[in-house]
């Protein structure tokens, strides 16, 4: 089955009330099941799409927070280690104090030493050098207690950031399955159909695509003539170009395979503008431009859960990675439901106007 085959979220519109040819009919005539609408399959098949795309961001959002937790993890152990040194040097200076504390009660002390000293100007230096002495056991029992309290907090935050690891390591997993079960229903309903139903439904998919195409350029959305990428948004395009033709493959961040928000997040990064790894955060923290403003290098968000993202290459196409069975392509802009757009390298102090934007099919 080809990956072409796939794509078929923005055709239930167009595809409305026509009706896929049925099974052969049995040799005893039998009441026949209630033929389904190419806009049914459509319907279910754009359904299952995007909760499968959507429960990739999910685990892409959860694997980002724990790659960030593992981090902590690894800074905090780190960081105890030092503290236990640290701890360990001051005990063993708090050590010699004392040795020396009680190699004194041996002798004279030095406070008898200076009543006794006849000399007045040697009295004074030695009480300098006590009060030095004194200071200096002050500051090491202080140090050693800071250490002290030092290392039990550290301890207790790489306890907890320890547990958090192994929440969000748990939390991956169940999120990892249930892409896989959302993955299962689309091959499943696919696998249900015949070749015949698969190449119609393709032929309406590639007609519905078109229409959408037509209607937001018709609609003068996109404004009116070419716009020059940044250097950023160029070197962006140019990585995004190269990777043309690899495999989408879900969770993935290159440099083989992409999902849409690992095509698009390694893009930019290599462009030295590291942007969220998520379509969501992409869409909840980069500055927005509308559509008529676009420049290539800019990502356009679609669906209103903000669960798919591509780049703008200019001319009303895309680069995406679209989905499993497919491979990194160039798309008409208007291949699903629009939500927006955003710019990576758009100082926020200068952000542009934002305006609703054409939905699409």
């Amino acid at each position: 089955m080809s990956g072409r085959l796939l794509r078929l979220v923005c055709t239930a519109a167009v595809a409305a009330g026509t009706v896929l040819a049925p099974l052969p009919a049995a040799a005893v005539p039998e009441p026949e099941p209630r033929e389904r609408s190419v806009a049914d399959v459509l319907t279910d098949l754009q359904r299952l799409y995007r909760e499968a795309e959507e429960a990739t961001e999910t685990y892409n959002a959860t694997a980002e927070r724990l790659k960030a937790k593992r981090a902590e993890v690894t800074r905090l152990d780190a960081e105890l280690s030092r503290a236990r040194l640290s701890l360990h040097d001051s005990r063993g200076a708090a050590g010699r104090l004392a040795r020396q504390q009680y190699q004194n009660v041996t002798d004279i002390s030095p406070y008898v030493r200076l009543l006794l000293a006849r000399d007045p100007e040697h009295a004074l230096d030695q009480g300098r050098v006590i009060g030095r002495l004194a200071r200096e056991r002050a500051k090491t029992v202080g140090r050693m207690t800071g250490n002290e309290h030092r290392a039990d907090a550290l301890a207790r935050k790489a306890r907890k950031a320890l547990d958090d690891q192994l929440t969000l390591a748990a939390r991956q997993k169940k999120d990892r399955d249930g892409v896989r079960k959302k993955l299962h229903d689309v091959e499943g309903l696919l696998a249900s159909l015949t070749a015949e139903q698969l190449t119609r439904l393709a032929e309406f998919e590639k007609k519905g695509v078109e229409k959408a195409q037509e209607e937001l350029t018709a609609s003068g959305a996109l404004g009116e003539g070419e716009r020059e990428p940044s250097r950023a948004g160029e070197k962006a395009l140019r990585y995004a170009r190269q990777q043309l033709g690899k495999p989408y493959e879900w969770g993935a961040e290159g440099p083989r395979t992409y999902d849409c928000s690992g095509l698009t997040s390694e893009a930019w990064a290599h462009a030295g503008a590291p942007i969220p790894r998520t379509s969501e955060e992409q869409w909840a923290q980069l500055p927005r431009v509308p559509l008529e403003e676009l420049r290539p290098g800019d990502l356009v968000i679609y669906f209103q859960e903000a669960t798919h993202v591509a780049m703008y290459a200019g001319r009303g196409e895309v680069i995406e990675a679209p989905r499993t069975g497919e491979k990194v392509r160039v798309s008409p802009i208007a291949s699903h439901p629009i939500l927006g757009a955003v710019r990576p390298d758009q100082p926020p102090a200068t952000e542009a106007r934002y305006a609703p934007v054409f939905s699409g099919s």
